[in-house]
Parts: structure tokens; C-alpha cells; sequence
């Protein structure tokens, strides 16, 4: 996937070298970041935003949403905000249970 000027495969190394100048151009601090947790922060993002999982899916690579949805996608928002409008609806007396 990745690779040098002349073409040939860049090793592991060289890429999370080549990562922490990235992130260091950015501000970030580069012992704080990975590409997987780029990854997982892409994902999550997205996600938030309301891009269907299948799109997200489709751009990170996977050939379906299992992975996409168990393991990159790490989202609380919508989990508390289900969980709020429960409780809610309890306390208001309604019949949400």
C-alpha cells in the first residue's frame, strides 16, 4: 500500500517514522497517536455524522460492516442519548419500559 519514491515497499518502520512527521507538522503529539487510532477516529467520526455504515465500510476497506460496526466504530453520543430519552420517558411516566 505504501511505498518509496522508487517503488518499492516502504517497511513498517519507515511508515510510523513517516507518521510522527506527519503529526508533528500537525501540532499532535506523536507519541499520543497511531495510524489504527486515526483509523478508529475516522470511523467514529464519520459515523457520528451520519454516514451509513456501508459507505464507511466501503472506504476503509472492508468487505462488509461486522468489522466496521464491532470493531472501529467507537461511538457513545448515540448509546447515552438513547439511554437519556429512556430515563425520560420513565420519569415522566410514559411507557417506555
Amino acid at each position: 500500500m505504501f511505498c518509496t519514491k522508487t517503488g518499492t515497499a516502504l517497511s513498517a518502520g519507515n511508515v510510523r517514522r513517516d507518521f510522527r512527521k506527519v503529526l508533528k507538522s500537525a501540532g499532535l503529539n506523536a507519541n499520543e497517536w497511531t495510524p489504527r487510532e486515526m483509523r478508529h477516529s475516522f470511523v467514529s467520526l464519520l459515523s457520528d455524522s451520519g454516514v451509513p455504515i456501508e459507505n464507511i465500510s466501503r472506504l476503509v476497506g472492508h468487505a462488509n460492516t461486522v468489522v466496521t460496526e464491532t470493531v472501529y466504530r467507537m461511538q457513545i453520543r448515540p448509546v447515552m442519548q438513547e439511554g437519556a430519552a429512556a430515563m425520560d420517558d420513565i420519569f415522566r411516566g410514559g411507557s417506555g419500559a
